[in-house]
C-alpha cells in the first residue's frame, strides 16, 4: 500500500500508512520496507535533513555500525580510504563481479540504508558520503555481493573521479558495477545515474551519456525507483545544454520534463529542472525579463540556504552561466566570490567541470579589464590556480575540457599581449569542440 501510494506520488496518504505501521509491534524485515519507504519519499520531496534521520536511525536499529552525522575529518576519510584500497588489492572489476553472494538479511537491510544514504548526505555534510560509500564497500568485500553492491561500488568510482583523482580507477570501479547487474540479471536506475553522472565523462565523451541516461529514467520508472529515473533525466537535460544543443529544442524538452516530475512530485529533481528552464528561456530572451529571472533564481538560493542542499551550487552555475554569455564580467565576478566551493557540493560531476572552466575564464576577463595593476595580478593569479586543476584533467584524459583549456590558453595570451599565439589557441579550441560534438 504505501509502496503503491509512493510510485503514484501520493505521498499524504503514504505517510498515514508507514506512520500507521511504525507504530505497531512489527518484525524487522516488515519495519524495513516501510522505512525504506518514508527515506525514499523524504528524498523525493527535498527534505534530506529528515531522510538522513530516519535512514541512520534504522541502521541503529539494526545494531549495525552507523556513521556519525557530523563533519568528518580528511584524516578520517583518508584513513578508511587507505584500508579500502588496501582491501581492493589487485583485484580486477571481473574479480570484484564474481564475489560470492550476500546470505545475511540483517547486513543486505543496512547495505540498502547505505545507497539511499549516499543519495542525500551530500546535500547536508558532504563530507560523511566517503565514510558512507566505504562502509559499503566493506561490507560487499568481506560478505559479499547484493543488489546493493552495484551503486556502492559506482559510488567508490565516483570518489576516485572527484577527490582522489584518479579516473582509471574510477572506471574500473563503474565496470564493476555494471559487471554486478549483469551477473544478477538485474537493472538499476541508481547505478545508471552513478555511472553516468560522475564515472565516465572524466574520460568518455559526454555525448555517450545520453542514450544510457534516458535508459536509466526509463528503468527507474519501470521497477518503481522514481526518485533516481527523474535524476537521470536531470543529468540528461543539463549534458544536452552543455553539448551547444538548439535552445528552442532545449526549452520544448525542459517544460515538458517540469510537467512530468509534477505529476510524479519529484520536488527535488523539478526545480533542478527549472534552474536550467529559467536560464535558457533568459538567452533567448522570451517570457520572463531579466529581473523577474533574477527574482526566480534568488529566491531558489534563499531556498538553498534554508535547507543546506546543492541547490546554490545548481543556481550560481546557471547565473555564472548568463553573466558569461553576456559578457557581464561585473556580475559574474561577484557570483564566483559568493559561490564558495562548487566542485565540493557537485562533487565529480559535469556541471562542477563547466563551472571550473566559466569561474577560469571569470578570472582572466577580470584582469583583462581590471585598471588596477594589484587587482589585475590578483585575478591573473586565481585564474591560473583553477587552470591547473583544468589541465590536471586534460592530462589524466578528460577529453570533454581540452576545447575548454584552448579558450583559457587563448584568454590568457590575450592578457599577456601574445596575439599570435592568442588566434592560434582560439582556433584550436573551435577545431576541437566541433570534433568532440560541442558544436
Amino acid at each position: 500500500g504505501a509502496n503503491a501510494c509512493f510510485v503514484t506520488g501520493d505521498f499524504d496518504s503514504m505517510t498515514e500508512l508507514i506512520d500507521e505501521v511504525l507504530s505497531k509491534d512489527i518484525d524487522t524485515k516488515e519495519k524495513y520496507r516501510v522505512s525504506e519507504i518514508k527515506v525514499k519519499s523524504l528524498i523525493a520531496v527535498g527534505k534530506a535533513n529528515e531522510a538522513i534521520n530516519a535512514a541512520l536511525d534504522f541502521r541503529r536499529q539494526l545494531g549495525l555500525p552507523t556513521v556519525k552525522k557530523k563533519p568528518a575529518s580528511k584524516f578520517a576519510i583518508m584513513k578508511e580510504c587507505i584500508r579500502v584500497v588496501m582491501l581492493l588489492k589487485n583485484k580486477t572489476a571481473e574479480d570484484i563481479a564474481n564475489l560470492p553472494e550476500l546470505d545475511d538479511e540483517r547486513l543486505e537491510m543496512g547495505q540498502r540504508m547505505n545507497t539511499h544514504l549516499s543519495t542525500c548526505v551530500y546535500q547536508v555534510e558532504p563530507t560523511m558520503l566517503p565514510l558512507i560509500i566505504f562502509q559499503g564497500v566493506t561490507t560487499a568485500l568481506k560478505h559479499g555481493l547484493s543488489p546493493s553492491s552495484s551503486p556502492t561500488f559506482a559510488g567508490l568510482g565516483m570518489l576516485f573521479c572527484g577527490p582522489l583523482c584518479k579516473p582509471q580507477h574510477a572506471h574500473k570501479m563503474a565496470k564493476a558495477a555494471e559487471l554486478i547487474l549483469t551477473k544478477s540479471g538485474t537493472r538499476s536506475s541508481h547505478t545508471i545515474f552513478l555511472t553516468h553522472t560522475y564515472c565516465h565523462h572524466w574520460i568518455s565523451p559526454i555525448q555517450d551519456s545520453i542514450a544510457p541516461l534516458l535508459e536509466g529514467y526509463q528503468v527507474g520508472l519501470e521497477i518503481g525507483d522514481t526518485d533516481r529515473a527523474c535524476f537521470c533525466l536531470v543529468v540528461r537535460s543539463y549534458r544536452i545544454y552543455f553539448m551547444g544543443q538548439p535552445l528552442a529544442s532545449i526549452q520544448n524538452e525542459l517544460e515538458a520534463t517540469v510537467q512530468v516530475m509534477t505529476q510524479l512530485k519529484q520536488d527535488s529533481a523539478r526545480l533542478r529542472i527549472l534552474i536550467l528552464l529559467t536560464t535558457v528561456k533568459r538567452l533567448r530572451g522570451v517570457d520572463a525579463e531579466a529581473g523577474a529571472d533574477d527574482k526566480i533564481m534568488d529566491s531558489m538560493l534563499a531556498t538553498a540556504a534554508d535547507t543546506h542542499n546543492t541547490l546554490s551550487a545548481f543556481v550560481n552555475l546557471m547565473k555564472l552561466e548568463v553573466f558569461v554569455l553576456f559578457q557581464e564580467w561585473e556580475e559574474a565576478i561577484d557570483v564566483v566570490e559568493k559561490a564558495g566551493n562548487v566542485r565540493l557540493l557537485l562533487p565529480s560531476s559535469f556541471n562542477s567541470v563547466r563551472y571550473t572552466f566559466l569561474e577560469a575564464l571569470t578570472y582572466l576577463k577580470a584582469a583583462q579589464s581590471s585598471a588596477s595593476g594589484s587587482k589585475k595580478r590578483q585575478m591573473e593569479k586565481c585564474g591560473q590556480k583553477t587552470i591547473q586543476i583544468i589541465r590536471g584533467w586534460v592530462k589524466n584524459g578528460n577529453v570533454n575540457v581540452v576545447h575548454y583549456l584552448f579558450i583559457l590558453e587563448a584568454e590568457l595570451a590575450v592578457l599577456d599581449g601574445k596575439n599570435k599565439k592568442a588566434k592560434e589557441s582560439f582556433n584550436a579550441a573551435i577545431t576541437t569542440s566541433s570534433r568532440n560534438g560541442f558544436l
